[in-house]
């Protein structure tokens, strides 16, 4: 499943920027916010370190859509 939706979020990378209006935006939040979710779920037994990176995915994907 994890395989899958990277898969999926790189085959549809660039289509679901900030600045191609509210759908696509909340679309492209909403995959990050998932993938997010994603690495929290595959490293939850490593608190800490679930918690970096799952933000870290957070604020780079939300960041990239912010400037694309």
């Amino acid at each position: 499943m994890r395989l899958a939706w990277l898969a999926w979020l790189a085959r549809n990378f660039t289509e679901y920027g900030y600045s191609q209006g509210l759908l696509r935006a909340s679309i492209g939040t909403s995959a990050v916010l998932v993938t997010a979710a994603l690495v929290w779920f595959a490293l939850h037994r490593n608190r800490p370190l679930a918690v970096a990176l799952s933000g870290l995915v957070s604020a780079l994907g939300i960041g990239w859509l912010a400037f694309h």
